[in-house]
């Protein structure tokens, strides 16, 4: 039985691990769990797990239902409360949002834990200090991320196979034809309908920018030791490719199925055994055509920022992050227009002070700076 510990368990991705640990109740065991603040969902989740540990991350949230929690569970709360959790269990599951996931997806890798890496951040925020990790420490790193998942089948479960090019796919978003006057419109609510996934509401949004497809590319150039000039995106609306290897012979190969991110993590967790998932089979025969359109990068300035904070390496993808969450944020508050999320982001691009990402510290000042960039220019630019 393999022990998990799963760090972000109300979120999407955390709902679906304890769908994926439901299923195959003999093959895995949740050792500790811990959400933001969340609590009564949590609180579900911990009464029928029973971990060894839980924490919340918010303090306030934890206390509100400290005499709660099931005999024989030991609970704690608070920032500090939360990290001690990737210590329970032999694989952590990072499925917490945000750059507060790269801080757990670090502590995991220092305790030798192998990592069920769900929490794009880690990479976009940290990937060089978090990669030099992954090989001084000789843990196991598996992606959860759906397009990255399909890579590492491809790959044949390596992150250090040889290929020629990685292409990723990208759904488009719900915006793919909109005009720059019909962007201006773009409500909250028109920007959470996903085409083909059911997502939390910030990475919905990113996936409504296309900032998202460019957070895959800069995982996939840390994961994979891959120069930019080698990872290639394409649009593909109907979200059936998740992603394909291209080798030196010119062989392509492609991992497909329905939308559905439960098989990512629990492929994850059984790798290189494959259990049943409940996954409905493809019928090509009501498939029909299946598109794949092209991704131009000026059209979508903030996969086009994404992509120019890679270049510029060192900490820029740290800020860029930490713009977007600002910008994601105030967006979902409607007090900034769609079109302001990518200007926002790059102002905090442009005044963003060049720093080796070779430290926690250095890539948490970048974030805070970031931030402050971001909300000083949303209070002046306003809507």
């Amino acid at each position: 039985m393999k022990t998990i510990s799963l760090i972000g368990s109300t979120g999407s991705i955390g709902r679906q691990v304890c769908s994926v640990v439901r299923r195959h109740t003999d093959k895995f065991r949740i050792r500790s769990i811990v959400a933001n603040a969340s609590a009564d969902l949590f609180l579900q989740q911990v009464r029928e797990f029973l971990p060894q540990y839980a924490a919340l991350a918010d303090e306030e949230a934890g206390k509100s239902i400290a005499n709660q929690i099931p005999e024989g569970v030991e609970f704690s709360y608070g920032k500090r409360a939360a990290e001690a959790a990737v210590a329970y269990g032999e694989v952590a599951v990072i499925a917490a949002t945000g750059f507060a996931g790269l801080r757990y997806s670090l502590k995991a890798i220092e305790l030798n834990k192998d990592v069920a890496l769900a929490n794009k951040e880690t990479l976009v925020c940290g990937g060089e200090l978090v990669m030099k990790k992954v090989r001084d420490f000789g843990i196991n790193l598996m992606p959860v991320d759906s397009e990255h998942s399909a890579l590492w089948q491809a790959l044949g479960f390596r992150l250090n196979a040889p290929f020629r090019r990685l292409i990723l796919t990208a759904s488009g978003g719900p915006f793919y034809y909109y005009t720059a006057e019909e962007l201006r419109n773009v409500t909250p609510v028109s920007a959470l309908k996903h085409p083909t996934w059911q997502m939390g509401a910030k990475i919905t949004i990113d996936s409504a920018t296309l900032l998202n497809k460019g957070f895959e590319v800069i995982e996939a150039k840390w994961l994979y030791d891959a120069p930019l000039s080698k990872i290639h995106t394409v649009v593909h609306p109907e979200s059936i490719v998740h992603s394909m290897v291209e080798f030196d012979d010119g062989g392509i190969l492609a991992q497909m199925s329905y939308p559905t991110m439960e098989l990512p993590i629990q492929l994850a967790l059984t790798y290189p055994n494959r259990l049943d998932c409940d996954v409905k089979p493809l019928d090509f025969e009501q498939l029909g055509s299946l598109h794949f359109l092209p991704l131009e990068r000026k059209k979508f300035p903030c996969y086009d920022l994404a992509l120019t904070s890679a270049e510029l390496g060192d900490n820029y993808s740290c800020a860029l992050n930490g713009a977007g969450e600002v910008a994601v944020r105030t967006f979902l508050e409607e007090r900034i227009s769609f079109p302001t999320i990518a200007k926002t982001i790059e102002e905090a691009l442009d005044k963003t002070e060049r720093m080796k990402a070779e430290n926690y510290e250095t890539l948490l000042e970048t974030d805070r700076r970031a931030r402050a960039i971001a909300e000083e220019y949303i209070r002046r630019q306003g809507k």
